[in-house]
């Protein structure tokens, strides 16, 4: 036994073998500092290395006992493999260690290519040192090579896929890309492969050679670093309603919202795209600078689009069909009718502002008010515009802000159900105190000067009480104002005040004036 080990290793041990594994640990240490989230990788090879050099000493064991031609095969397959464990070690030191070092990135489809040609070159030069006729071989195997080409087409046609992606740049790792019902972010381009990771989580695995063959789209432009990609958003208004009145009520649905993801330059706009029986179709296009969010962005905007359209008495258009109605259904209208009537002057009468109104005038105040909803972050009201209308909160908050000189707004109130505001420019047409942002989708009825003008021509007394209640509410919001002024004011406070403010506290006196520093 101790002879057939002493045989084996003599067949097995090769002076270069001491550099070769010397070079490898080195090599793997180094690796394992380097490269701390790709371990895995290393620790296969240093195992297929392992592994490949017990098989050389078995195969050095058959060869020592005796079984000469068994021991060859066995020890030449796995110098073969041994060599290609040492090609693979090496890969990962220039390809993920020494380049990127370097500051240069290389795409991995470009180690895949580079150690696939290793692997060739190290099996034609065992093949050679074996003293097999490499020439020989070439010409009596074309037969052969044709077949192996025609089985490999799919697998060549890969390979060359993902160079030519990489060499013309139509796609590079991290872009948003759509192909067919596909989308998502290019996670990484190997030889025989495109990865591609959706929002839903997923991983779609797409050939190289289905890319090169097919149409795909990249999301942005690759000359602005911020991705923006454009959305549509369709629907459909009757065609009596004049275009002009829905492109303005549509681009104004985003202009003055806070809609995360949706990109301020270029701004939104609305366009007529064409004519149906009985309706117009409109489309809605903003950009957006965030694809993993394009479903959500999506329905923020349609919410946006519909209150903002139901405040200008704008319906999206419905399949037409007749309809038979009966005096049931005029009953059943009429009560409902009343039902919101009932509804509105409750409303109302809860409000101080119309607490002193007569029933016969609450209601008819009541036929006044028309319905305005807004969705979460419209502005309601602007702080300086003039609007000649109030706004009753029946459902959702609202957030008050004030600005004051140039520092930024300052939230000084959050609005609930049964809140008015807005009440100063209808009655005295001045100018918005603060703006108005709808915190949650939010319920409202408008009130203009017309609705009101007739109680008031009626009753002219109402106008007294109307005044101390607004009066106590401006001096309210007055305040706040000035306390906010007053906060601008020492943000700006000059050096000059603090210098002397400081002296005063510690009882410095100024010093003259040709005084050193």
């Amino acid at each position: 036994m101790i002879e057939l080990a002493s045989g084996a290793w003599r067949i097995f041990w090769r002076d270069e073998l001491w550099w070769l594994l010397v070079a490898a640990a080195l090599t793997a240490l180094l690796l394992a500092r380097m490269l701390r989230t790709e371990r895995r990788a290393l620790w296969n090879t240093l195992i297929f290395l392992g592994l490949s050099l017990v098989a050389e000493f078995a195969g050095a064991a058959l060869e020592a006992g005796g079984a000469a031609r068994a021991g060859v095969i066995v020890r030449d397959a796995a110098i073969v493999a041994t060599g290609l464990a040492i090609i693979r070690l090496t890969g990962l030191a220039v390809f993920r260690a020494v380049l990127p070092a370097l500051g240069m990135k290389t795409p991995r489809i470009a180690e895949d290519v580079v150690l696939v040609l290793a692997f060739f070159a190290w099996g034609m030069l065992r093949l050679r040192l074996a003293g097999l006729d490499l020439a020989s071989l070439v010409t009596t195997s074309a037969v052969i090579t044709a077949v192996v080409a025609f089985a490999m087409q799919d697998t060549l046609g890969n390979v060359l896929g993902g160079l030519f992606l990489e060499l013309d740049r139509s796609v590079s790792i991290g872009d948003w890309v759509k192909l067919d019902d596909v989308s998502g972010r290019v996670a990484e381009i190997r030889w025989r492969h495109t990865a591609i990771r959706t929002r839903n989580g997923e991983t779609v695995i797409v050939p190289n050679s289905a890319l090169m063959k097919s149409r795909f789209t990249v999301i942005g432009d690759p000359d602005v670093e911020e991705v923006r990609w454009r959305r549509w958003v369709w629907f459909d208004i009757g065609a009596d309603e004049p275009p002009a009145r829905v492109l303005a009520a549509a681009e104004q649905a985003l202009a003055g919202a806070e809609i995360a993801n949706v990109a301020r330059e270029p701004a939104p706009s609305c366009v007529l795209m064409d004519f149906g029986p009985g309706l117009c179709r409109y489309a809605l296009r903003y950009f957006l600078t965030d694809p993993r969010l394009d479903d959500q962005t999506d329905t923020a905007v349609r919410t946006h689009l519909l209150a903002s359209l139901q405040r200008a008495g704008i319906q999206l258009a419905l399949p037409q069909h007749v309809e038979h109605r009966i005096k049931e259904g005029e009953a059943r209208e009429a009560e409902l009718r009343a039902r919101e009537v009932e509804r509105r002057v409750a409303a109302l009468r809860g409000v101080e502002l119309f607490a002193f109104l007569a029933a016969d005038e609450l209601a008819a105040l009541a036929g006044r008010l028309v319905p305005a909803p807004f969705a979460a972050g419209d502005v309601i009201t602007r702080q300086g515009a003039v609007a000649h209308w109030l706004y009753l909160l029946t459902g959702g908050e609202a957030d008050v802000w004030v600005a004051a000189g140039d520092t930024p707004r300052k939230l000084v109130a959050t609005l609930g159900p049964g809140t008015v505001f807005g009440e100063g420019g209808m009655m005295t047409g001045e100018p918005r105190r603060a703006t108005v942002i709808a915190r949650t989708d939010v319920e409202c009825y408008r009130l203009d000067k017309a609705g009101f003008e007739g109680i008031i021509r009626s009753r002219p007394a109402i106008a007294e009480e109307i005044s101390r209640v607004l009066a106590a509410r401006a001096s309210g919001l007055q305040e706040t104002v000035a306390a906010a002024a007053a906060e601008a004011a020492a943000a700006r406070e000059r050096p000059e005040t603090l210098l002397e403010r400081i002296r005063a506290f510690f009882g410095i006196e100024e010093p003259p004036a040709n005084a050193r520093p």
